[in-house]
């Protein structure tokens, strides 16, 4: 196309000359007739570019270019064939997105556009159904001033969307929606909404099973257990041949009462969010008093036990969870390390929040397990665990009393070289003692 256009300049240009030159040969004046030629094919050049000017300003979207001839002709033919190829292409996408449109609004989960500041920019019919947003005048608006639940704002300020976050609907209480972000883009933000109200009935159907047939079971145990520790006490009396089966019954019936004792703590643990008793809780006192309890667990064992406790840090929560959880973890190390073996427990904290460490020189745990060393009732072996008078529920209660204080565990192993359990506390939880 270059080439055709060269080619047309040149041949415009020597006719031009040569109607210039006949002119001044009939004039007698080649001066004249060459300027007066180069004036009128200059002036015909920009009147065609004052109307190519005048077009792109003021020209409608589908409007096509003015009509020339010569060489703005084919400037402005050229004009008009890319125009076309972009309304097509644009056509072409507009159908794309047009299909993205129907099919996410067909979606049953809300599907919601933020922008790098947590402004909606777009959502399906869903988000307005879920989440309550009304078309177009929240358009714009902080996705924090429609959803105000106090656990999804921190879940956005904070910028970890690894998990994602279940929330009661803003409009209805009784929905439950399930919330994941994900970020694309120029840190833009794309957030999914699903509807699990039906999971978590069926969720709290199993905990309100789990905890009601926990407390029922209570009355009959402690009866049993009762009458067992009377024979036992009377043993004298009882034929000798019954004394092993009732203390392996007593050992049994107590190991019963810890596991349902264990079962009504998670409930309890489930139940709310928060701890109801939230107070600045002296870490270091109670990490002491773990201590001590660990060392007479140890007993003969002769394992050697080290506290390192930053003594003026404390933890806003519940004393009685957190020395539940310390204490689960302080006393499976004193279980599963060797004798004569070293227990590390270490409380500091830093400018991420706070921190607790208990670090054992035990057997150590395959790293396939790890992952699920939280769940309920999970051994990684269940010989060793029944050994030890294990119920499989106390990293479990672990895991959720650092949920309900914004805490997270981590765990590294290595078999043969022991484990660490690290518990990771948020700033906010942090109190730090004044003078």
């Amino acid at each position: 196309m270059n080439q055709n256009w060269h080619a047309t300049l040149i041949r415009h240009m020597l006719l031009l000359i040569t109607v210039c030159l006949i002119g001044g040969l009939v004039s007698g004046y080649y001066g004249w007739c060459l300027a007066i030629g180069l004036a009128l094919y200059l002036g015909w050049t920009l009147k065609q570019l004052l109307r190519l000017h005048d077009w792109l300003r003021n020209h409608q979207p589908d409007e096509a270019p003015p009509d020339g001839y010569g060489l703005w002709g084919e400037v402005f033919d050229s004009i008009y064939h890319l125009q076309r190829r972009d309304q097509r292409v644009r056509g072409r996408l507009q159908a794309v997105i047009d299909r993205v449109q129907e099919s996410t609004a067909a979606l049953r989960d809300a599907v919601i556009m933020l922008d790098s500041e947590g402004n909606l920019e777009w959502w399906n019919r869903a988000a307005e159904t879920l989440l309550g947003f009304k078309t177009p005048q929240d358009g714009g608006q902080p996705v924090t001033n429609l959803v105000r639940h106090p656990r999804f704002k921190e879940y956005f300020e904070a910028e970890n969307y690894v998990e994602p976050l279940e929330i009661p609907s803003p409009i209805n209480d009784r929905m439950r929606v399930q919330l994941h972000i994900t970020r694309y883009g120029n840190n833009e933000h794309l957030m999914l909404v699903r509807d699990v109200t039906r999971i978590h009935q069926l969720e709290q159907m199993r905990k309100d099973f789990v905890a009601n047939v926990s407390h029922e079971l209570r009355t009959p145990l402690t009866v049993i257990t009762g009458y067992l520790e009377t024979l036992l006490d009377n043993v004298e009396d009882v034929n000798p041949r019954w004394t092993r089966a009732l203390q392996q019954m007593s050992q049994q019936g107590s190991r019963m009462q810890t596991l349902l004792n264990d079962l009504l703590l998670l409930a309890k643990l489930e139940a709310t969010d928060y701890p109801s008793d939230n107070q600045p809780v002296a870490i270091d006192t109670l990490l002491a008093a773990i201590k001590n309890d660990a060392q007479a667990l140890s007993g003969p064992r002769n394992q050697r036990i080290s506290l390192e406790a930053a003594p003026g840090v404390r933890l806003k929560g519940s004393e009685s969870e957190l020395r539940s959880a310390f204490s689960n973890l302080v006393f499976n190390a004193v279980k599963y390390t060797q004798d004569e073996g070293n227990i590390r427990i270490r409380w500091w904290s830093d400018e991420q929040g706070a921190h607790l460490s208990v670090q054992d020189s035990g057997v150590g745990i395959d790293a396939k397990h790890l992952p699920r060393l939280t769940e309920r009732f999970y051994r990684v072996d269940s010989s060793r665990a029944s050994n030890t008078g294990g119920t499989g529920l106390g990293l479990a209660i672990v895991k959720h009393v650092l949920m309900r204080h914004r805490g997270r565990l981590e765990i590294s192993s290595v078999p043969g070289h022991g484990s660490t359990f690290t518990c990771h506390f948020a700033p906010a939880q942090l109190v730090t003692k004044q003078g």
